[in-house]
């Protein structure tokens, strides 16, 4: 099937878009409010058609595929907008400011799928890792780590839309260490309650730069979160602990099949390694990787990877740690209902330190 892809956003990260279509969708239209990027990015990548607006797009264009490159809190009207006229959409992260948000785009998918760009669900260590849940071989998961350690200068948030939770919905939970523990949450599945800390430590920003939590697993696992982006040695480290092995990821931006590392219990070393050893290899984590498997989906009707219900459960935990870490409460999966301000803003009834 030769699919059709739109661009909305011609920043950054547009170009990792692009590539990752490269001969296997053809970029048929795209939209920005910078024309001057807009003619940039369509030269670069022989767009054919450009347009001011997403809604002038949509007049004009049914591409199989919109990809979402704008700031976060534009994300939920666009999609909707493309939704509503029975176009499939793939949301860079975080795919919205909040859980009313999400729930809004659900009821305006109908026969359209909306996705989210998590793509370290994608690289082999992941899927190879996820394959071996519930392996005797391994044993079940007792623990785990999911730390995001970075650094962002003070100049990093003069562009307009950072660090404000109107526009960014919040600050690394939201935005930076979303990758790392939505990859968590693929691996150790439903969570079921979380207790957290947030902290504005030392950016000039309205949202936390620091937020550390202990999150509850249905399958009893205990995972430690921590998102930073006041960490001058950056790291994203990801460690899971089963009864017979611990296996660790260790990167920051991006991860490949040597970033993993497998520790058997003593005992278990041949049954270990013979068990990882098994699993798939080769594929680096990125947007090539899964670019690659939500064509596929489109091609065959069925919904893209990641689908709403992955993305409500990454979500829904964002919320609950702002909602623990600003009200002192722990926190259960399903709690934060309509009637939650944290439900319709993930700084519910405002920062404390604002």
């Amino acid at each position: 099937m030769d699919l059709s892809c739109a661009i909305v956003g011609t920043g950054v990260i547009a170009g990792f878009h692009a590539e990752a279509l490269a001969g296997r969708a053809r970029i048929v239209a795209a939209t920005d409010i910078d024309a001057a990027a807009l003619d940039a990015y369509a030269s670069k990548w022989s767009v054919p058609s450009v347009y001011p607006t997403l809604d002038e797009l949509l007049d004009h264009e049914k591409p199989d595929l919109v990809t979402l490159c704008t700031p976060p809190g534009l994300h939920a009207p666009q999609a909707i907008a493309c939704l509503s006229r029975g176009v499939s959409v793939l949301c860079e992260k975080p795919p919205v400011l909040s859980l009313a948000e999400l729930d809004a785009i659900e009821a305006a998918t109908g026969d359209a799928f909306f996705a989210t760009v998590f793509q370290h669900r994608f690289g082999s260590g992941a899927a190879r890792l996820r394959g071996l849940i519930g392996d005797p071989r391994l044993g079940r998961p007792t623990t785990a780590v999911c730390h995001t350690l970075w650094f962002r200068p003070d100049e990093y948030f003069a562009v307009p839309w950072r660090g404000k939770w109107e526009i960014e919905g919040g600050g690394p939970t939201m935005g930076h260490g979303i990758h790392q523990f939505d990859l968590l949450l693929s691996v150790l599945g439903e969570w079921t309650s979380v207790v957290a800390v947030a902290a504005r430590q030392a950016k000039p920003t309205a949202t936390e730069d620091l937020s550390a939590a202990i999150v509850t697993f249905a399958n009893g696992a205990v995972a430690t979160v921590v998102n930073s982006v006041v960490s001058p040695r950056e790291q994203s480290y990801l460690r899971f602990d089963f009864e017979h092995a611990t296996v660790e990821l260790d990167h920051v931006y991006g991860y490949a099949d040597h970033n993993w590392r497998v520790t058997a219990a003593p005992g278990h070393e041949t049954e270990i390694a013979s068990a990882w050893a098994a699993g798939p290899s080769g594929v680096a984590s990125g947007h090539k990787a899964q670019f690659a498997a939500v064509l596929d989906a489109l091609s065959s009707g069925t919904a893209p990877p990641v689908t709403l219900r992955d993305t409500r459960l990454t979500v829904e935990l964002i919320a609950a740690i702002y909602a623990s870490a600003f009200t002192g409460a722990s926190v259960r999966r399903g709690e934060l209902t309509t009637d939650s301000p944290f439900y319709h803003r993930m700084d519910g009834t405002g920062a404390p330190w604002n």
